[in-house]
């Protein structure tokens, strides 16, 4: 396993594994995102908000 590392430096090979598992996830999730089942919309429907689900009466102030 050593020779490996005399073959390939070290640094370089982990500077490139991480660049390249940086990639891949950012394209896995857009990837997610774009899905009609893990859209954005799917979990938060359009004119659904913090503010419309607040009790009409409710005091306000405190």
């Amino acid at each position: 396993m050593w020779r490996i590392w005399l073959i390939f430096d070290p640094r370089r090979a982990l500077v490139a594994l991480f660049v390249f598992l940086f990639v891949l996830a950012f394209t896995l999730h857009f990837i997610m995102i774009s899905t009609s089942y893990y859209s954005i919309d799917s979990w938060f429907p359009a004119g659904h908000s913090a503010a419309a689900a607040a009790p009409a009466n409710a005091p306000a102030g405190t």
